[in-house]
């Protein structure tokens, strides 16, 4: 376990939310909150499981409910209490529980929690005071409130896909669900200042979140481009247009795709890259002595450049361009963050925790460090219903009760 400043209480302390999110976007939300102190208490269907449960099994051991490492990742911390909606006796578990809770977060197409018979008025009726999280595809408002997105989907909409690819070329996209992380970060926020909020008067309060939203505020930059200048974005790959900058892209380096990023702003720092890549060609170029230069004539500059670098460890040119003052960094893939990189094991970044299939393994962390509170990875994520006995005993129900709620599939 890994956490910052160990004898201090967590932000979120006897907080807890009824978390009957799923997928990503919701898990990364309440992710959050459980890292930050929270109790998080996934309510889950085993008729209806959350598909993040059943992908992305390890290729070693027998696939369960339990054993995805994606989804061990996305909810550790949590708890899990299993309830079928459709009996009473799973319902009256499940408004018990909302009843003793002060956050719930669901992040269903529009109107389902609704026809769940959840509506804002009747969480409200369970707990005066209750925050509750709504985090939908394109929110409850518009004409386009019905439409159920995905994170590519969400991206494409939002302006973020256009945004990714070389000059010329389709849009590449960025090859993965950021939008389900970026939204779960806006709603882990909401739902801290509606806590806030609560401490000072006392109210709970509706969050109607919408994941189409979170992904505009990544194109801030183009559309302010568009607002004050006029200009439609064009894609430009990792190039620099606004100020035109030259060399300013990626470059193969020695092994198998293995890179280095490097960005040039002056004369000087081009005569130390020169130097570095031992190019005395390149400097003595009369095509490349300005900036004006190196930038209208960019394809061939790269390719030159490409052919040095290509004899150079990504990792060694990275120190050694640094070291003469040009900004230059190894790309790095997965292996390297997690075993290579001496600055997230100076933060202490990654986390252990145990998992009762699974096993011990390492969690991505918080990228903050308090110095009077703390955050944490405590536990792996919870084995399908783990926590619903002892959930149903602290709410009052009795162990004939208990009984008789699992004999009839309620629970």
């Amino acid at each position: 376990m890994v956490t910052n400043n160990t004898e201090a209480r967590s932000p979120l302390d006897g907080v807890r939310v009824v978390d009957f999110s799923w997928i990503v976007a919701g898990p990364q939300c309440t992710r959050i909150l459980a890292d930050l102190g929270a109790e998080v208490v996934r309510v889950e269907n085993e008729s209806y499981l959350d598909s993040i449960r059943l992908g992305m099994q390890p290729p070693d051991q027998e696939p369960t409910a339990n054993t995805s490492g994606f989804f061990n990742n996305l909810n550790r911390n949590k708890k899990s209490m299993t309830a079928n909606l459709h009996h009473p006796g799973g319902r009256e578990a499940v408004e018990r529980l909302i009843r003793s809770a002060d956050v719930v977060v669901e992040n269903y197409s529009t109107g389902v929690f609704d026809r769940l018979g959840f509506t804002w008025e009747h969480l409200c009726e369970l707990k005066p005071d209750i925050i509750y999280l709504s985090l939908s595809g394109y929110g409850h408002l518009g004409r386009d409130r019905s439409y159920i997105t995905w994170g590519p989907t969400a991206q494409g909409v939002s302006g973020v896909t256009a945004m990714s690819g070389l000059p010329g070329c389709p849009p590449a996209g960025w090859g993965y669900s950021y939008l389900d992380h970026t939204a779960g970060y806006f709603g882990a926020v909401a739902v801290l200042l509606a806590l806030v909020r609560r401490a000072a008067d006392g109210q709970g309060q509706y969050i109607d979140l919408s994941q189409i939203e979170t992904g505009m505020a990544l194109c801030g930059v183009p559309m302010l481009d568009f607002q004050v200048n006029g200009r439609t974005y064009e894609r430009i790959g990792n190039r620099s247009r606004y100020p035109a900058t030259a060399p300013h892209n990626t470059y193969r380096c020695a092994g198998d795709d293995r890179w280095i990023a490097i960005a040039v702003e002056t004369d000087a720092q081009w005569a130390a890259l020169c130097d570095a890549l031992g190019a005395a060609e390149l400097g003595s170029d009369s095509r490349f002595h300005t900036n004006q230069g190196r930038v209208a004539a960019q394809d061939q500059l790269d390719a030159l450049i490409e052919g040095c670098t290509s004899r150079f460890d990504a990792r060694e040119l990275m120190y050694l361009l640094q070291s003469r003052g040009v900004a230059a960094g190894a790309v790095q893939n997965q292996r390297d963050k997690m075993e290579a990189d001496p600055q997230l094991e100076a933060r202490r970044f990654y986390a252990h925790a145990g998992h009762p299939e699974l096993g011990e393994h390492r969690f991505d962390g918080l990228p903050f460090r308090f110095s009077r509170s703390r955050w944490g990875v405590d536990r792996g994520a919870p084995l399908l219903g783990e926590h619903t006995h002892d959930l149903l005993v602290q709410l009052g129900f009795s162990d004939g009760e208990i009984g008789q709620l699992t004999a009839e599939l309620a629970v």
